[in-house]
């Protein structure tokens, strides 16, 4: 039996506060769970987690030794706090919100040996826990990842494997990128091209600037029973899935399905095989935003989330100077040009998502441009994080330099082809701080916290996804939910978890 690490160098986000205790709770077939009203979905979880590597049942009784409780007067550790007591007799896990259970459950399942998220039956293993009291409570409410199954698609049950990952990191938001110029993948009942043809394109480029094809046709798209699904299986999580549909840019897919859309609606278009900023956006005439109404009604009846992406980055206003009825649209909304119609644009689909409760989420090119309505995610420059806090919006740090996974880990000829630019180190990833230098206390407070994002046209299949993801996303998670820690400290840690990656077979970068 492999020697069990100290408490306080263990466990991956660091708890808030963690005090050892003397000996050990173990856990056998007659082991019990006593779970307290509303704390079912916490029950259901750790047996999820626990059963296929332990074999354990932990069923109910009114006597068991593992208690599982929400306690309303704990309100002070908000909707992800916990606490967790383990003596030698008993377990007991405590939170205000249903949420705080299950990231307590995730920090139970890593302080017993790693073989515990191993898929198959581990023998010889004492399932046991160190005695220890625990209270935790994140120091960023909004810890992401965004993955890109637009430019490569992604089954559904790769998906859930993906959230299972977040989960065990405490990552509670899961930004679902589902449409872009080379792929459109979630359906529509209304417009039923957007998948049939938005969601197939005929080969994709070998690398960014280049002519060259591979000559494999990639296609596919969601049900919305999948999606659904998706969303009740991250709920049981604790995460959340937020969609992002893109406009009025990266809308090439859409526009190949119905060219009318567009600014040239007697031109037919192909679903965009390139990399990169395509120059075809939306029209602005009003059946453009009947449009964008249909589907994110379609969008919000899917995904509960609070939140709905809807891009806005990257939009070029060449289509717009040469189209008379843009011309005309910016005259008449008394803009300066019609450069001005991308903030108008996104302020009337912005206000339509306010209407129907829920809050419209958009890139960042300058930190000045979004809707007062929007929750900013800045990626350029953390400048434009403090512009927009400035303003007073909601801000998620996602600068690049720190944040796109897409980027190489490391320099070198060994390294897999990556998005062409500079090296994002694990030690960059911990190094962020979602809060900007340089900001007051209101401003740091509209920062919600950080995300990793994964734009995928160098990752095609779940062995890339992973090799890129990990362990950069166990640097963000950790900043995101701990704080700043010494890398010495996270280093230490991450030599600990890297195990249970291994046992989770998480295909993972050296």
């Amino acid at each position: 039996m492999p020697a069990v690490p100290p408490l306080a160098s263990s466990l991956l986000p660091r708890p808030a506060k963690a005090r050892a205790g003397s000996g050990r709770f173990s856990l056998g077939p007659d082991t019990c769970l006593r779970v307290g009203k509303g704390a079912e979905p916490a029950a259901r979880l750790l047996r999820t987690l626990l059963a296929p590597a332990t074999g354990l049942p932990l069923r109910s009784a009114g006597d068991g030794a593992v208690v599982l409780v929400l306690d309303p007067a704990l309100a002070g550790l908000g909707d992800e706090g916990y606490g967790l007591t383990v003596g030698p007799r008993s377990v007991l896990l405590r939170a205000a919100r249903v949420t705080g259970l299950l990231r307590g459950v995730q920090t139970l399942r890593q302080l017993l040996p790693w073989q515990a998220l191993a898929s198959s039956p581990q023998r010889a293993v004492e399932w046991s826990l160190p005695c220890a009291e625990i209270t935790d409570v994140p120091r960023h409410p909004w810890r992401g990842a965004m993955l890109d199954v637009a430019r490569h698609f992604q089954p559904v049950s790769y998906l859930r494997r993906y959230v299972d990952l977040l989960a065990l990191h405490k990552i509670n938001v899961f930004h679902l990128h589902l449409t872009d110029d080379q792929g459109w993948r979630m359906p529509v009942p209304a417009y039923p091209k957007l998948t049939e043809i938005g969601g197939r394109r005929p080969a994709s480029v070998v690398r960014a600037g280049s002519d060259e094809h591979d000559g494999t046709p990639h296609e596919g798209a969601y049900t919305q029973a999948e999606l659904r699904s998706l969303v009740a299986y991250a709920a049981a999580r604790g995460v959340t899935v937020m969609p992002e549909i893109e406009m009025p840019g990266h809308v090439r897919a859409a526009l190949a399905a119905y060219p009318h859309l567009g600014n040239r609606p007697d031109r037919g278009l192909d679903v965009w095989t390139r990399w990169g900023v395509c120059d075809t956006v939306l029209g602005v005439h009003e059946e453009v935003f009947d449009f964008c109404a249909t589907v994110l009604e379609e969008v919000m009846d899917v995904f509960p989330s609070p939140y709905v992406h809807i891009g806005g980055d990257e939009c070029p206003v060449t289509e717009w100077e040469h189209s008379a009825e843009a011309v005309r649209r910016a005259r008449a909304a008394g803009l300066s040009g019609p450069a001005g119609l991308h903030g108008w644009f996104l302020g009337r689909v912005g206000a339509f998502l306010v209407r129907n409760g829920r809050r419209p989420v958009g890139w960042a090119e300058t930190g000045a441009e979004l809707p007062e309505e929007f929750t900013v995610m800045a990626w350029r420059d953390p400048a434009h994080a403090l512009a927009a806090a400035g303003r007073g919006l909601d801000v998620v740090n996602t600068h690049y330099r720190a944040t796109y996974f897409d980027y190489p880990q490391r320099g070198g000829p060994q390294e897999h082809p990556a998005q062409p630019g500079a090296v994002v180190a694990l030690r960059d990833v911990h190094a962020h701080d979602p809060v900007p230098a340089g900001a007051d206390a209101a401003a740091a407070a509209r920062v919600l916290g950080t995300q990793a994002q994964l734009w995928t046209e160098y990752a095609a299949t779940p062995a890339r996804l992973e090799h890129l993801t990990y362990p950069r996303l166990c640097a963000l998670a950790d900043r995101a939910w701990s704080g700043p820690t010494p890398w010495a400290d996270f280093r230490s840690r991450l030599d600990r978890h890297l195990p249970r990656l291994d046992a989770l077979k998480v295909r993972r970068h050296p």
